[in-house]
């Protein structure tokens, strides 16, 4: 299958209009890269084997993980719970698409259901979520961790771009965390599914900025002084 990256783009308006609100077009002109978490969402075989946009983020989020890690950050890699349907589910989606749906976390450990071209490394976050989003309560093994670690700055990457990764981008900004929403770090179905999460995340919950741009911050973080 043929790996794409998404044409994505923020319309100039809602630059303009975040730099009239405050002066500036990115929220967040630094990190603290010991404070940041790599949120990688559910990046398995079931949507890398169906989805060219998911093939073609793989290098982005493999770069900035390396480059986190070396700064001291924290790489959480977050999988779909693999179970049964709910009711519910089976009503909205009809049986066939539920019972797919609530097995598309994949069999075995963790990190073996992650898409194989990915290394997990000591030190890395492995944590399962049975919701959309990675920080619904009770329905995530993620939030405890990252805050045992005391994170307070969280790049999304991952799949889908406006359902999982703008839900998890969402609650993590109601939490009170810094979101940066990776723009070339995560895929949708289409350009336009990918483009409306993005403004919907840069509009109201968080930054939204490109692969290089994010390496940048964590370089310049991890040269300031302590």
């Amino acid at each position: 299958m043929e790996a794409l990256l998404h044409n994505w783009h923020i319309e100039a308006r809602e630059y303009a209009r975040q730099e009239d609100r405050r002066g500036r077009r990115h929220a967040y002109g630094r990190i603290d890269p010991v404070a940041t978490a790599l949120l990688v969402i559910d990046m398995v075989p079931f949507f890398l084997n169906e989805l060219p946009y998911t093939r073609g983020i793989v290098p982005n989020i493999s770069r900035l993980a390396d480059a986190l890690r070396a700064a001291g950050g924290t790489v959480a890699w977050v999988v779909p719970t693999n179970g049964a349907p709910t009711a519910a589910s089976t009503e909205f989606y009809g049986e066939k698409v539920a019972t797919m749906y609530a097995a598309s976390g994949g069999e075995g450990s963790l990190a073996e259901r992650l898409w194989p071209e990915f290394r997990v490394h000591e030190g890395d976050v492995l944590a399962e979520k049975s919701a959309t989003s990675a920080f619904f309560p009770g329905r995530s093994t993620l939030p405890p961790m990252l805050e045992a670690r005391g994170i307070d700055t969280v790049l999304v990457t991952g799949t889908l771009s406006n359902i999982c990764c703008e839900s998890t981008a969402r609650d993590a900004s109601t939490l009170g965390l810094r979101v940066i929403m990776v723009a070339d770090g995560n895929a949708a179905r289409r350009d336009q599914d990918h483009n409306a999460a993005l403004y919907n995340v840069y509009r109201s919950f968080g930054d939204v900025r490109p692969t290089d741009e994010v390496l940048d911050l964590i370089r310049a973080g991890a040269t300031v002084p302590a």
